[in-house]
């Protein structure tokens, strides 16, 4: 690395930081740090789901399967994505949560990158 590349493998990176590739969280000197966007590489085992609701959004966000399948919750919808390059897209305010109904991998992107999102309540069933 130097200060201003990275490279990097995404499932790797990912396992360091709850899949998270970019954004605020990082340190200052990382390339990776932005305080614009999020980038998240997102491996969840069938029956991954994020049981709280995030609810007063302040995000603008974009989820696109890579593979599996893996279902958004929206106020009064819900988005399954099935094919490899589905996405969905919610704008501020919007509250989602979500369920793996497959194994899956999602690459999300949110913006602008602000504290106070982690998670705080996956489940994985045993």
């Amino acid at each position: 690395m130097t200060d201003s590349v990275y490279t990097g493998n995404a499932g790797q990176d990912a396992a360091l930081d709850q899949g998270w590739l970019l954004g605020h969280f990082k340190d200052a000197s990382d390339p990776r740090r932005s305080d614009d966007v999020e980038i998240k590489w997102g491996v969840h085992p069938q029956g991954d789901e994020r049981v709280r609701w995030v609810t007063g959004e302040e995000r603008t966000a974009l989820l696109v399967l890579v593979s599996g399948r893996f279902r958004v919750e929206l106020p009064g919808r819900s988005v399954l994505l099935a094919e490899q390059g589905d996405y969905v897209v919610w704008g501020r305010g919007v509250d989602h949560s979500w369920f793996a109904e497959e194994e899956s991998v999602v690459l999300t992107v949110r913006w602008p990158s602000v504290p106070g999102y982690k998670v705080t309540g996956r489940t994985v069933p045993g």
